[in-house]
């Protein structure tokens, strides 16, 4: 059996990012490591690419030459890679036994209505591949409530048509103030607490507040479903890096060989265990939210 991550998000939410310094830390930790890039509008890699859909099709070729604008182009290039599916499955019987990282690309419409993706997906589990998929959306989300509404939308959305193993991830999460402070406490947002909160937020906007019955109905659905919740990370943060490692990990069932726990221990000098919910954000918040907007909102924290 191969384990692997598939990577997936809207735009800018840091796929790419996720991708490069992921496969650094796990290779740190002695995991051997692969990473699959089937964004076909990702011309750029920061990180060694063992398998690459642009020697399959490209989105610039797919524009010049049929004419199609870059989300026609999207979906266009994932009809093509599921019809030519075998191409897939020669390059990546090529890594033998590697853990793998998938860079997909950023058109949200691929997971939540379309079905090549999801049809690639389930063409990956025949052939024995134990996956998980890591939504990434960015944290800057949160400091809009309109905006973390829609994001909540979309990511129940992806989870109920990808249908395989799911981690939600808070990307970003060393500029999660940078647009503005936080209503609410951290946990807030990434335990999905009462979202009857998020409707008093948004009774203040002069846009929202007109579709006061149409919002509550959107929350009941995020709510009545009670699947979505996050994990916060800072790519840069090794804690928070390993937090997502075990939680991605637990969710396909990957234990951690001998080799990889020693090398835990000794980067970062602690035991790998289970930790309650507010431990694994309180660092988050402790170095990135302004701690007087925490004791302002305390009350609010659901």
């Amino acid at each position: 059996m191969i384990f692997g991550q598939v990577v997936i998000g809207p735009p800018g939410s840091g796929k790419t990012t996720y991708c490069n310094g992921m496969s650094q830390f796990l290779g740190a930790l002695g995991r051997d490591i692969a990473i699959v890039n089937l964004d076909p509008a990702n011309d750029i890699l920061p990180y060694k690419c063992d398998v690459n859909i642009s020697d399959l099709i490209t989105l610039s070729d797919v524009m010049d030459n049929l004419k199609l604008g870059p989300n026609g182009g999207l979906i266009y290039c994932m009809e093509f890679l599921e019809k030519n599916v075998h191409w897939l499955r020669e390059q990546l019987n090529k890594l033998k036994n590697k853990y793998i990282l998938f860079d997909c690309p950023g058109q949200v419409e691929l997971y939540t209505h379309h079905h090549s993706f999801k049809n690639i997906l389930a063409r990956l589990l025949k052939w024995d591949y134990n996956l998980v998929s890591v939504h990434l959306v960015d944290s800057n989300y949160c400091s809009d409530a309109g905006k973390f509404i829609s994001a909540l939308l979309t990511t129940l959305s992806t989870m109920l048509q990808v249908e395989i193993p799911h981690i939600n991830i808070l990307s970003k999460a060393d500029l999660i103030e940078k647009f503005g402070k936080l209503a609410f406490n951290l946990d807030f947002y990434t335990e999905v607490l009462d979202l009857s909160y998020i409707l008093d937020c948004l009774q203040d906007d002069p846009v929202f507040k007109k579709y006061k019955k149409m919002n509550a109905a959107l929350v009941d659905v995020i709510q009545d479903y009670s699947l979505v919740s996050f994990v916060a990370l800072n790519i840069e943060d090794k804690e928070s890096m390993l937090r997502v490692v075990q939680t991605v990990d637990k969710s396909i069932g990957y234990m951690f060989g001998d080799g990889e726990e020693r090398n835990i221990q000794a980067m970062l000098s602690c035991a790998v265990g289970a930790e309650f919910e507010y431990e694994k954000i309180q660092h988050i918040q402790e170095k990135y939210m302004d701690v007087d907007s925490e004791a302002e909102s305390g009350d609010k924290d659901g």
